[in-house]
């Protein structure tokens, strides 16, 4: 019976990384790439861990499952959250039915001025 769960989860973890990879391909912008590819491919690693917890001979094998989802938990959205960041800043185009906050704006250059960087040279530090 065992067997027949762990299956399903592997089956649905390969799915969701599937459509993380399908997404990836697919969307218009970096943004939306990196929300199929953190949001998808985080559900799907999770899934297929389960399946291997489900599946384990012994506690270590859980345990090394167990790592490697907290592990893309902890390091997924933080890396996310930097490549999104890092295109917001340099002005990466977003798809045309993107809706923008009028007050981003103020965030692009925060905090070059600050670290005494004109910003006619902030374009060349990055």
């Amino acid at each position: 019976m065992s067997e027949w769960i762990a299956s399903a989860f592997l089956v649905a973890g390969g799915l969701f990384c599937l459509v993380a990879g399908l997404g990836v391909l697919r969307l218009n912008d970096v943004f939306s790439r990196m929300h199929a590819a953190t949001k998808a491919g985080t559900l799907g690693l999770a899934l297929i861990c389960v399946a291997v917890m489900i599946m384990a001979t012994d506690w270590l094998h859980v345990l090394e499952a167990l790592f490697v989802f907290l592990f893309m938990i902890a390091s997924a959205p933080v890396g996310a959250h930097l490549i999104g960041r890092a295109a917001f800043r340099i002005n990466q185009p977003m798809a045309p039915n993107t809706r923008e906050d009028p007050d981003a704006e103020k965030f692009r250059r925060y905090g070059r001025e600050d670290r005494g960087i004109p910003p006619e040279a902030a374009e060349e530090t990055l």
